[in-house]
């Protein structure tokens, strides 16, 4: 297979890889293939549906290597589903009547892309696996190439998505912020809600890694510094059944007794109970163009306070979310180890023209490899019976009792 041009795109939410991601992938082909034309569209599948692109020139392939220090997309994201018709109708991005994967097809073929890098989670590379197939039936050949990014770490079957590692870093060190707050009124109650829609592996890894910060400082108990007021007291994620009055009981213990509580709540923890309880009030929840439920508009982190406040007998709340604070920072040393590892399989895998989304095949021994699309879902559930998070609920004496994932 001949490659004359390819193209990148970012899409979805921030997550700490985007940036040298892109960085790794111009690095890689500049290496190995420099004739190879590189185009990035802007903010992903909204910039392929209105046309909107940069080349890649020599000044920006000089300092691709810049590109590591950064969080964020320097190309940009936004969630597009180029299934979702009456959405990209009314965002207008296709003109009414329009297909925009047909749009999408013909955009691509008029660039004259070989290959299109995705990096995204499931919705972005799945989307990309129906704009291939598209183009296949309409005698049209495109190598598609996908990386795996979300700091949930749910993608199906990939054992590490890039950016999660470093969002578990950045979350725990925005608790140890937020937690500080403890002091600031009797019988506090601190809820840090985390992203994870529906999985609780970010909540779960940035529980350990507070931990281990909570590990390496001393502590003055005799002024009232301890270690029981700044640790974590519960662990709430989509996985685990939550019994409220129960969890309330063995919290209001640690409140009578140290005058505060911190929860760390994955945002996806009761989310069925939640919209039920919504729904069956009459009220409407929000979704996005995918289906998914707007989170800000539930707003999981306030109803679980509210809830435990009055079993606790809280006289302070607060709620702060660290999404936003985690998802946008650079990657950490162990991401672009393995960014640069991804994304140098990923140039291999377009040169030669083989498909799929990279990562480590949970399915396949673990194996680094281009994963077939038909079989990359989202909302992989975490494992919560996995030694380092049973010790971490013994240790800080919540029960565990695994829930039915949704």
């Amino acid at each position: 297979m001949t490659v004359r041009r390819v193209a990148l795109l970012t899409a979805g939410g921030f997550a700490p890889c985007l940036s040298s991601a892109v960085g790794g992938l111009i690095q890689r082909y500049t290496e190995i293939a420099p004739e190879v034309e590189i185009i990035a569209y802007q903010h992903g599948y909204h910039g392929l549906l209105l046309g909107e692109k940069v080349v890649i020139d020599a000044e920006t392939r000089k300092h691709a290597a810049v590109l590591h220090r950064f969080g964020g997309s320097p190309i940009g994201n936004s969630r597009v589903k180029l299934t979702n018709r009456a959405d990209a109708e009314k965002r207008g991005l296709v003109k009414p009547g329009e297909d925009p994967l047909r749009v999408a097809a013909e955009q691509l073929k008029a660039d004259g892309v070989d290959v299109l890098h995705t990096i995204g989670g499931d919705d972005t590379n799945t989307t990309a696996a129906d704009l291939a197939a598209y183009l296949h039936e309409n005698g049209y050949e495109l190598t598609v190439v996908g990386l795996p990014k979300t700091i949930d770490n749910d993608v199906i079957p990939i054992r590490q998505s890039l950016g999660a590692w470093t969002a578990a870093e950045q979350t725990a060190r925005f608790a140890a912020n937020i937690i500080g707050e403890h002091r600031s009124g009797p019988r506090m109650l601190i809820v840090h809600e985390v992203m994870g829609r529906s999985c609780g592996w970010l909540t779960a890894a940035a529980s350990v890694e507070y931990r281990k910060w909570l590990d390496t400082q001393e502590w003055v108990p005799s002024i009232g510094l301890t270690r029981e007021r700044w640790d974590v007291h519960a662990v709430l994620i989509p996985e685990l059944a939550i019994d409220v009055d129960a969890e309330a009981a063995r919290l209001k213990t640690i409140m009578d007794t140290q005058g505060n509580v911190n929860i760390f709540l994955s945002e996806g923890a009761g989310l069925h109970e939640i919209v039920a309880q919504l729904e069956a009030a009459g009220e409407e929840v929000q979704r996005d163009a995918f289906g998914h439920v707007r989170l800000d508009t539930v707003n999981p982190g306030q109803w679980f306070a509210k809830q435990f406040a009055a079993k606790l007998g809280a006289e302070k709340v607060m709620v702060q979310k660290s999404g936003y604070f985690s998802r946008a920072a650079a990657a950490n040393a162990d991401d672009l180890r393995l960014i640069q590892s991804m994304t140098d399989l990923a140039v291999e895998c377009a040169l030669r023209g083989e498909s799929g989304v990279i990562g480590h095949d949970e399915e396949n021994d673990d194996r680094l490899r281009a994963i077939e699309f038909p079989r990359i879902a989202g909302g992989k559930a975490f494992d919560v019976t996995q030694p380092w998070f049973v010790d971490l609920l013994a240790q800080i004496g919540q029960p565990l009792v695994p829930g039915t994932h949704g």
